[in-house]
């Protein structure tokens, strides 16, 4: 084969590939422990906007000073988000301490769902393979076919 050719053959496949597949943004509301529940219905509804175009949430909760000393006040404001957000998100990441922050990041419950579908495939189709394997008395040894 010519190198030309491989090189020309090469960048169309990596064409195709950069069309079909598809970049997932994350996207973050920031709170301090002290807002208020007004301010943080609008974060809210921003957050839900954004998981219902399928893109991640990142709820960060940022601490200065004394806040630093009642991490509970901000636990409690996550929960509360992410009940507001549990009929379309799903937690990938729990609350967590990072430094000076918590945060929690949120996922679209459609895209959770399908993961869970996808990773369940493959057992089923192995399942599959071992029965048509029993009938026909051959050892299958890959996973392919």
């Amino acid at each position: 084969m010519d190198f030309g050719k491989f090189i020309y053959e090469k960048a169309k496949k990596e064409r195709e590939a950069k069309k079909t597949q598809t970049k997932i943004e994350i996207k973050e509301i920031r709170l301090r422990p002290k807002t208020n529940g007004a301010h943080r219905g609008f974060k809210v509804d921003d957050a839900r906007r954004w998981l219902n175009q399928g893109h991640k949430v990142r709820v960060t909760i940022k601490f200065r000073g004394r806040e630093m000393d009642y991490p509970e006040i901000a636990l409690e404001d996550l929960r509360e988000i992410v009940q507001d957000l549990v009929d379309v998100a799903v937690v990938e990441v729990p609350p967590q301490m990072e430094g000076r922050t918590m945060l929690v990041v949120l996922v679209p419950a459609k895209v959770a769902a399908k993961k869970k579908e996808r990773a369940s495939r493959p057992k089923l189709r192995a399942k599959r393979l071992l029965k048509r394997s029993k009938v026909s008395n051959r050892l299958i040894v890959c996973g392919c076919g």
